[in-house]
């Protein structure tokens, strides 16, 4: 945790955003594997009830009165009879204090709470719910149906936790950085270890244990695939194969603070010259961003930016052809990237997502499209000092997807079937990293790069 002064700043902040009411923000529950006992490990916090200051615990919740000004942490203390098993933890009062919070009131206190902003006609400010254990508690407490929950969370709310978990402090800045730079142990390790002979799952097996060991868990369900154009590909028990590519997209968390970074690389450490064209364009494309990306820029505008250089150097190897202004407004380079540049990430490897992407990536400004490739990308908005986005671009070669186009005649102006048939065999690249968006520009996350660079990465494959 930082100083409770940030908490208790974050928390002032909030209630300058909100007119009026209270605040309940839930908290997250174990989740049992296939019996009670058995939970998956580590418990998950909800991310908004940590950024406010609440623990690290299960069953607790937070409520911030807005016109009152006073915080109250609810839970309670652990009996005994679970302190023989899980051993000695803090007290509800020690937790708060860690967070400068005033109050703290036992589990059942939360009911009486909300039943008496019932009472007197006071707005109850709720999130969208994303685990089914508090849609349950949320039916209970204020009588509203599940399927109706998400509608019927509070828009001033969320956009208030948009606005203040958008823009990083220093030392959320500090915590990905220390993130990003455990996630370079994880990736270089998976590199050097992709030799032919072993499995997908023995590789990814040892970066999930990196994780685990440098940080609290892995940020999201390791990618590791030599089938990249699966773009969420997970690992199998399939032998390296000499000569084929992996697509390694894995991260952790750190402090509670995420990374995110995606490598490809030749199995046994070298590239064709037919993988090397396509991983070239992917790390043009990748290094662009870079060079583009500062505040006051829109987000969409550079991932349009990718695309125009990535329809450009497919025209050079024959893929593409006619006029690339033409063919990026009507998506025909989506047939290689069928995804957006990248994601907010914080917290939450794809920040704040669950409160919906229309709010988190979009404004009024630019709305999410409905065109095939673009309708992926969960970030349009305005860059400002402060964003911690992905820079992600990738080119696939996804045999259903070039059949079910071809097969339709679309996009064939642009398009050179013929040729882009002689890649079906060929799998995906896609290379990322995490951008922070400065007064003046942008800069990568992390002290130490892990290589792009294809002469870097083969020189490191190496050893």
């Amino acid at each position: 945790m930082f100083s409770p002064q940030t908490y208790i700043s974050r928390r002032a902040e909030l209630r300058r955003l909100l007119d009026s009411g209270i605040v309940v923000l839930f908290g997250n529950n174990d989740s049992p594997t296939n019996y009670p006992a058995n939970a998956y490990a580590p418990l998950r916090q909800d991310s908004t009830l940590l950024y406010y200051g609440g623990p690290h615990r299960d069953h607790v919740s937070m409520v911030i009165d807005i016109d009152e000004g006073i915080d109250t942490l609810i839970g309670d203390d652990i009996p005994v009879e679970d302190i023989v098993w899980c051993g000695q933890v803090a007290t509800m009062a020690e937790y708060a204090a860690a967070a400068g919070i005033e109050r703290v009131a036992p589990a059942a206190a939360l009911a009486q709470i909300i039943a008496e902003a019932k009472r007197t006609g006071r707005t109850i400010h709720f999130l969208p719910p994303y685990r089914h254990d508090t849609m349950i508690e949320i039916a209970d407490l204020l009588g509203i149906a599940i399927p109706q929950q998400r509608a019927a969370a509070s828009l001033p709310l969320i956009h208030a936790v948009v606005k203040q978990r958008s823009t990083k402090e220093q030392q959320e800045i500090d915590a990905i950085d220390r993130a990003c730079d455990a996630a370079y142990i994880m990736h270089t390790e998976g590199m050097r270890l992709s030799r032919p002979g072993m499995t997908e799952r023995e590789v990814a097996g040892r970066i999930d244990g990196l994780a685990r060991s440098l940080g609290q868990q892995v940020s999201f369900a390791t990618i590791y695939t030599q089938h990249g154009e699966i773009l969420h590909g997970a690992p199998t028990n399939a032998v390296l194969e000499a000569g084929r590519l992996v697509l390694c997209d894995a991260g952790l968390e750190l402090d509670d603070y995420c990374s995110d970074h995606t490598r490809t690389y030749p199995v046994g450490g070298r590239f064709t010259p037919k993988q090397r064209d396509i991983y070239d364009i992917v790390v043009a494309a990748h290094d662009h961003a870079l060079g583009v990306a500062r505040p006051g820029i829109m987000w969409r505008d550079v991932h349009l930016d990718v695309c125009r250089l990535i329809t450009d150097r497919l025209k050079d190897l024959g893929l593409m052809r006619g006029n690339t202004e033409d063919a990026v407004a009507n998506g025909a380079h989506a047939l290689f990237l069928p995804h957006g540049l990248g994601h907010m990430m914080g917290m939450d490897v794809h920040d704040m997502e669950g409160l919906g992407q229309q709010y988190v990536g979009f404004d009024d400004e630019v709305q999410p499209s409905q065109q095939f490739g673009l309708a992926s990308l969960r970030m349009g908005r305005r860059l400002q000092p402060g964003f911690v986005i992905t820079d992600e671009p990738g080119i696939y070669f996804i045999p259903a997807l070039i059949d079910d186009w071809q097969s339709r005649g679309l996009m064939k102006e642009w398009l050179c079937y013929d040729r882009i048939n002689q890649y079906r065999d060929f799998g995906g690249v896609r290379v990322e990293d995490d951008l922070l968006i400065t007064p003046d520009g942008c800069r990568f996350m992390g002290q130490k790069r892990i290589p792009t660079n294809a002469d870097e990465v083969e020189r490191l494959m190496e050893n």
